[in-house]
C-alpha cells in the first residue's frame, strides 16, 4: 500500500531543507503547497510543487494536496517534522494490520529532546477556557489537565487515541474520502481535533504508535500570547466545532 506525503508550507522554505530529503525516502511521492511566495527554495528530485495564487487556510491546503495525490495512505506533514528512520513504514504497518484505523500518529520529541505530548483527549468547556485565556497563568495546563495531555502516561506500545497533533499525521484515504476531507472552514487550529472526532463518530479509530520518532518543534504559539491573529484563529475554530458539534458542551 503506497503513502503520499502533503506538506503545506507557509514560507517555511529553511526547515523544507531539513525535513524534505528524509521524508522523500519514506514515502512514494511528496507534494509541497507554497501557500505564499517563497515558501520553497531547492526541493529534492520528485516532490511536486503546487503554487497557490492566494493563500488558503491550513485545511483547505490540505485537501488539496490529498487530491493531488493517489496513496493509499496520506502523510500530513508540518514543513519542521523530521521522522526518523523507519518512522513512516511503522506507522503504515500498523495501519494496515488494523483495517479500521483512519489516523495513525507518532511519538513526538521537541528540539531539546522533550516528548511533545501529541495524543490528547477530546477537549472539555472548562479546560477549554482554562487553556485559552489568562486562567492558564494560575492553573498550567501542562501541571493542572494532564488526563488530557496524558502526562506521565507514556506507552510503549500502540493505544487508541481520542486524537493526535496534526503536525504529523497518517492518514487512511477511505476514511477521509467517507468524511470529506478535512473541513475547509477551520482556517488554522481545530481542523485535527474535528477530524478526529467525525473519524469517532463513523467507526474510525485513532492510534498513537509510539514506536514511529519524529523530531517537532512544538512552538506553542498560542500559548505565550493572548491577543493575535493566530490566538483569534483558535478561537474561531474553537466555535466552529461547537457550532458543529453542539453535544460537546456536555463535555463539563
Amino acid at each position: 500500500m503506497s503513502v503520499s506525503a502533503v506538506v503545506v508550507s507557509h514560507g517555511d522554505a529553511a526547515d523544507l531543507a531539513t525535513s524534505l530529503p528524509v521524508l522523500v525516502e519514506q514515502v512514494d511521492e511528496v507534494v509541497v503547497i507554497a501557500n505564499v511566495p517563497e515558501s520553497v527554495a531547492d526541493v529534492p528530485p520528485g516532490v511536486r510543487v503546487l503554487e497557490n495564487p492566494q493563500p488558503l487556510g491550513f485545511a483547505a491546503n490540505a485537501n488539496r494536496g490529498i487530491a493531488e495525490t493517489k496513496g493509499d495512505f496520506v502523510l500530513l506533514a508540518n514543513p519542521d517534522a523530521v521522522p526518523e528512520r523507519g518512522a513512516v513504514a511503522t506507522l503504515c504497518d500498523f495501519a494496515k494490520s488494523h483495517p479500521r484505523c483512519g489516523i495513525a500518529g507518532p511519538r513526538m520529541i521537541g528540539v531539546r529532546g522533550e516528548l511533545v505530548p501529541s495524543r490528547r483527549r477530546f477537549p472539555t468547556v472548562r479546560g477549554t477556557l482554562v487553556r485559552r485565556t489568562p486562567l492558564r497563568r494560575l492553573r498550567p495546563p501542562l501541571e493542572r489537565q494532564r488526563q488530557h495531555y496524558h502526562l506521565g502516561d507514556e506507552p510503549d506500545e500502540p493505544v487508541p487515541a481520542d486524537w493526535l497533533l496534526g503536525g504529523f499525521m497518517l492518514l487512511r484515504r477511505s476514511m477521509l474520502e467517507e468524511l470529506g476531507g478535512l473541513d475547509a472552514g477551520f482556517r488554522l487550529y481545530g481542523e485535527d481535533i474535528d477530524l478526529a472526532y467525525r473519524a469517532a463518530k463513523a467507526g474510525w479509530e485513532r492510534w498513537y504508535v509510539p514506536a514511529a520518532v519524529v523530531r517537532h518543534e512544538w512552538k506553542r504559539e498560542t500559548d505565550t500570547r493572548f491577543l493575535t491573529r493566530r490566538t483569534l484563529w483558535h478561537w474561531r475554530g474553537i466555535a466552529r466545532f461547537v457550532r458543529k458539534h453542539p453535544e460537546t458542551l456536555a463535555r463539563l
